[in-house]
């Protein structure tokens, strides 16, 4: 599919059966609310899911035993040297908030303008549907497949994936050996290359709180009384350099050291510079790294400090002269290869009780591990030959992202070696209104899983 329109498609294509098929699917499978953090549809999306992966000739195991079901969809190859695939993908979305800007209902699946547009159509539903189109378009044509593919699907990926570990050590035994795991979902970025990603970052986020007295102050007393909000803001500003670097004594000692392939990696494919972020975001402040190289080795490869919100004292209309008897603050810090998000909490703890701050209350609320594969894999090297050979317009081989995800969890378990590759667009809008994938690349997501596939005949 060399389309040097990134937005036409193939309309015989787009008629095919089988496509058309699977579309109804996902038509059907957007339908189904399916939101972990509102624990609604979780058992109607993986019971979807059993009966059209049964259709299509797998084998499929449900297990129930947590909030969220598990899907696994087995299809076995008749060749005993076959190779194993893994799909890892999940049925649970973001909520529709009041404040996202739909066109349509975000729960009806709709074509329009060589787009389809739908609450998860792009994270993570129509990836679903769409890598087993290309598993039924090939047993349609050849009737057996040349490797062994399996989906793993599960329903609380954007709830941290609870119990995604446990569900994967139960069924290890099934998952174990794979060759290789292709990772929920990937873009098609601004330039219009593909862009294959080897990993992701991780996080830790805390609550700090301090409550400075029985209750709020007259201000008066401003000048002998300290505030729970001068402490808060002391303490965290300890946790940061004015360049953005995070000041924790001995995290650096726990990074494991970035290859010069994977630097260079970045430096030649990546499209984030600072100038795009400050015209994309109307950016006021400086940057905290303005030099490219930096910039990028910050972004990718090193931990941050972020304030996600603070609250103290009164805010509301005209004057209310107190001192705050309480502050509170929502943190998070973003963790790369090396840094175990309880390990980190525990030095920052200790970091505070050492600079003097021990009146700060802390809560760990959240954590996961960063992952990076190693992109040399033979396996990764076959997918990113794929993709080379069938796409004009060129892949964007990052060894990692700067967001995060449950990669490292899948790892520590299965031991496989993983890379995204996905349907969505830089504007895809996941998380937002108008989630929307281009007609045209979902029917190359399909056709690249296809030839992929093909190259292990």
């Amino acid at each position: 599919m060399h389309n040097k329109d990134i937005t036409s498609f193939d309309k015989d294509l787009w008629h095919d059966t089988t496509i058309q098929t699977h579309l109804e699917e996902l038509r059907q499978l957007i339908a189904i609310k399916s939101i972990y953090a509102q624990n609604i549809g979780l058992r109607d999306a993986a019971t979807y899911l059993g009966k059209i992966f049964e259709k299509a000739g797998a084998h499929v195991t449900i297990d129930q035993s947590y909030k969220a079901p598990f899907v696994i969809a087995e299809f076995k190859s008749p060749f005993p040297e076959a190779k194993t695939l893994i799909f890892y993908n999940h049925y649970d979305t973001v909520p529709t908030d009041s404040d996202q800007k739909w066109t349509a209902d975000p729960f009806t699946l709709d074509i329009r303008d060589d787009m389809m547009y739908g609450r998860g159509v792009d994270d993570d539903k129509g990836h679903i549907l769409a890598r087993l189109t290309a598993v039924s378009r090939y047993l349609r044509e050849r009737s057996a497949l040349p490797l062994n593919i399996t989906f793993i699907i599960e329903g609380a990926e954007e709830s941290a994936s609870v119990d995604l570990e446990n569900y994967l050590a139960k069924h290890k035994d099934k998952l174990a050996d794979a060759d290789l795991l292709i990772w929920e979902q990937g873009i098609r970025n601004q330039s219009n290359q593909l862009e294959l990603t080897g990993g992701n970052k991780g996080i830790l986020t805390f609550d700090m709180s301090v409550t400075s007295a029985v209750r709020d102050i007259h201000s008066k007393f401003g000048g002998v009384v300290d505030s729970a909000t001068w402490y808060l803001l002391e303490a965290i500003s300890s946790l940061r350099d004015k360049e953005g670097t995070l000041l924790v004594d001995g995290i650096s000692e726990h990074i494991l050291p970035v290859t010069q392939r994977e630097l260079d990696l970045v430096v030649h494919y990546s499209t984030e510079n600072g100038n795009t972020l400050q015209k994309l975001y109307g950016l006021s402040l400086p940057l905290l790294q303005s030099e490219q190289e930096a910039f990028l080795m910050r972004y990718y490869f090193q931990p941050s400090v972020t304030i996600q919100g603070i609250s103290s004292g009164y805010l509301g209309r005209g004057v209310k002269t107190i001192i705050p008897a309480y502050a509170s603050a929502k943190m998070e810090v973003r963790l790369v290869p090396g840094l175990d998000p309880h390990d980190v909490f525990e030095m920052i703890k200790k970091q505070l009780q050492r600079l003097g701050f021990p009146n700060v209350d802390l809560t760990y609320t959240l954590g996961e591990k960063s992952y990076r594969s190693d992109l040399t894999n033979p396996e990764i090297l076959r997918l990113i030959r794929t993709v080379e050979s069938n796409y004009t317009h060129g892949v964007c081989l990052l060894p990692t992202s700067a967001g995060t995800g449950p990669m490292h969890t899948v790892f520590e378990v299965l031991e496989v070696p993983m890379i995204s590759l996905g349907l969505g667009n830089a504007n895809s809008s996941d998380h937002s209104g108008d989630e929307n994938v281009l007609i045209s690349d979902y029917l190359r997501h399909i056709i690249l899983i296809e030839e992929f596939i093909k190259s292990y005949e």
